[in-house]
C-alpha cells in the first residue's frame, strides 16, 4: 500500500471554518477516519475538526450551531448558507475509563486528544491552512506497511473502552491490515469483556462490518480472535464447512443491505436462535420483522413446484419476504453454498447441511412465476375469499372456532384451486362442513 501523499482536498467550507477558530487564538485540526481514508486512496467521508476551543466559544464565533453532543464537547457548524453539518470537538484527554465509558475533560494540545485515539492509523492530524501534518504514532507508516497497531500499550488501549476490540477488527479487515501481534495479543485476551458493552454499541459494529465490500475478511478475524464466541456463540458453533458457505453468501450479497446480509449470516442458526439474537441485539422491530420473515420463509419452492405449492407458499410468508428469500437462496446457490433442509420441528441447522443448494436458474424461475400468481390476484388470504365471516354468520354458522376454521379451510381449498373461489361454492362448502359440526 503506497500512501497518497497529496495534501488533503477538504471542502472550502471546512477551512473558512478552521481560518474563524485560528484568527480566535484556537489552535484547529483536521482529525479522524477521513485522513485515513485520504492517504491510502479511499475519498469522501466526514471531515472532522478538533480544536482548542471549547464548546460554549464555538458556538459564539458561528452564527449556525448544532449541539451535536456538548457533554463530549462536540457542536455541529454550518457554514453561512451551506446545508453540510461539520463537526467540531474540543481537544480531550481521558480521566477515568472502564472499558465501557470514560470520564474526559478538555485538553489544551492536540498532542493530548491524537495520545488517547485507539490505533496509530486514527491517531493523525492535519492543518488545514498550513499543509501540516502531525504524526506521533507513526500512523502513516502503519499504513504504509498494511499494519493495525494500537496507539501505545495495547492492553491499556483495550482495557479502557472494549469496542476497541471490535472497531480494529473491522478497520482490519475493511483495510486489508495485518494486526501486529501484541495488538492480536491484546484483542484476544480481552474478548470476554466484549459481553459488557451495550447492545446497541454492538450492534452498530456489526452492522457497520455488514455495509464493507467483503465482511467475510473482518468476520473471519471476529471468529479467529474469539470475539465471534463472546458474542454469538450460535454462529460460533458452525462447522467449518457451514461457516465457510455462510460468508461466501454474506460476501455475495449487496453491501446497501446489511441486515440481509445479518438474515444470511444467521440463517444456519434456526429460527429460535434468530428470534433470539434479534431480540438479544435489541434490532428496532422493523428491522427485526424483516429478518426473523426472511430467515422463517427459507427454504423457497423449487421452480418444479406446482401453482398450489407457490400459492401456499406465498400464502403463509407474504410478499414482503419474497425478494428478500429469493435473494439469500440465491447468494447460497451462486456461491456454491449448501442449502439447510428443514428438520422435523420445521427449523434448518447446520447439522442438515449436505446437499447441494438450489440451481440459481430454478430459483429466478420460481421467483417469476409467483409474481406473476401475485399479479394475477390469486386468493391467498381469507380475505381474498369470495365469502365473507359475515356472510357465514347468515347462513347460521355460530361465531367462534368453527367460523375461524370454516374460513381457513375453505382458504386451503381455493389455495389449492383458485377457480372454486366463487360465492355460490364456497356457501356448499361451508354448509356441508358446518352440518357435520
Amino acid at each position: 500500500m503506497t500512501p497518497d501523499l497529496r495534501p488533503p482536498r477538504p471542502p472550502e467550507e471546512l477551512k473558512e471554518i478552521a481560518r474563524t477558530l485560528e484568527r480566535a487564538g484556537h489552535e484547529t485540526w483536521v482529525v479522524g477516519g477521513v485522513l485515513r481514508d485520504w492517504i491510502i486512496g479511499l475519498k469522501g467521508g466526514d471531515w472532522d475538526l478538533a480544536t482548542g476551543a471549547r464548546p460554549g466559544k464555538v458556538r459564539s464565533l458561528f452564527r449556525r450551531t448544532v449541539p451535536v453532543g456538548l457533554d463530549h464537547g462536540t457542536v455541529g457548524v454550518f457554514w453561512g448558507g451551506g446545508r453540510t453539518l461539520y463537526q467540531v470537538t474540543t481537544f480531550r484527554k481521558d480521566v477515568e475509563t472502564d472499558g465501557r465509558r470514560a470520564v474526559v475533560r478538555f485538553a489544551e494540545r492536540v498532542e493530548d486528544d491524537l495520545a488517547r485515539r485507539d490505533f496509530t492509523i486514527n491517531a493523525l492530524a492535519w492543518h488545514p491552512l498550513r499543509d501540516e501534518w502531525l504524526d506521533l504514532h507513526g500512523g502513516r507508516r502503519d499504513l504504509e506497511a498494511g499494519v493495525l497497531r494500537a496507539v501505545g500499550v495495547a492492553e491499556a488501549r483495550f482495557g479502557e473502552d472494549f469496542l476497541r476490540i471490535l472497531r480494529g477488527l473491522r478497520f482490519a479487515g475493511r483495510l486489508d491490515l495485518g494486526i501486529e501481534p501484541r495488538t492480536w495479543k491484546a484483542m484476544c485476551t480481552t474478548v470476554e469483556n466484549l459481553v459488557r458493552l451495550s447492545a446497541e454499541r454492538v450492534r452498530e459494529e456489526l452492522v457497520k462490518v455488514l455495509s464493507d465490500t467483503r465482511p467475510g475478511v473482518a468476520l473471519r478475524l471476529y471468529a479467529d480472535s474469539g470475539a465471534l464466541g463472546a458474542l454469538y456463540p450460535e454462529i460460533a458453533a458452525f462447522p467449518a464447512p457451514v461457516w465457510e458457505a455462510t460468508l461466501e453468501a454474506v460476501d455475495y450479497l449487496p453491501p446497501t443491505k446489511p441486515y440481509l446480509r445479518l438474515a444470511a449470516l444467521l440463517r444456519s442458526c434456526g429460527l429460535v436462535a434468530v428470534e433470539g439474537l434479534a431480540e438479544r441485539l435489541k434490532l428496532s422491530r422493523v428491522e427485526g420483522r424483516m429478518l426473523v420473515s426472511a430467515v422463517k420463509a427459507l427454504p423457497v419452492p423449487a421452480l418444479a413446484a406446482s401453482d398450489a405449492e407457490l400459492r401456499r407458499w406465498l400464502s403463509e410468508h407474504g410478499r414482503d419476504a419474497l425478494g428478500p428469500a429469493i435473494q439469500l437462496e440465491i447468494a447460497h446457490a451462486a456461491t456454491r453454498g449448501k442449502e439447510l433442509p428443514r428438520t422435523r420441528d420445521g427449523e434448518s441447522g447446520p447439522e442438515a447441511a449436505d446437499n447441494d443448494g438450489p440451481d440459481v436458474r430454478a430459483l429466478t424461475g420460481a421467483l417469476r412465476r409467483m409474481r406473476i400468481l401475485l399479479d394475477r390476484g390469486d386468493p391467498l388470504r381469507v380475505s381474498d375469499l369470495a365469502i365473507t365471516g359475515d356472510d357465514l354468520l347468515r347462513m347460521g354458522i355460530e361465531p367462534g372456532p368453527l367460523l375461524g376454521r370454516t374460513l381457513r379451510r375453505l382458504l386451503e381449498e381455493v389455495i389449492e384451486d383458485p377457480d372454486m373461489n366463487r360465492t355460490a361454492m364456497l356457501e356448499t362448502r361451508a354448509r356441508t362442513w358446518a352440518a357435520r359440526g
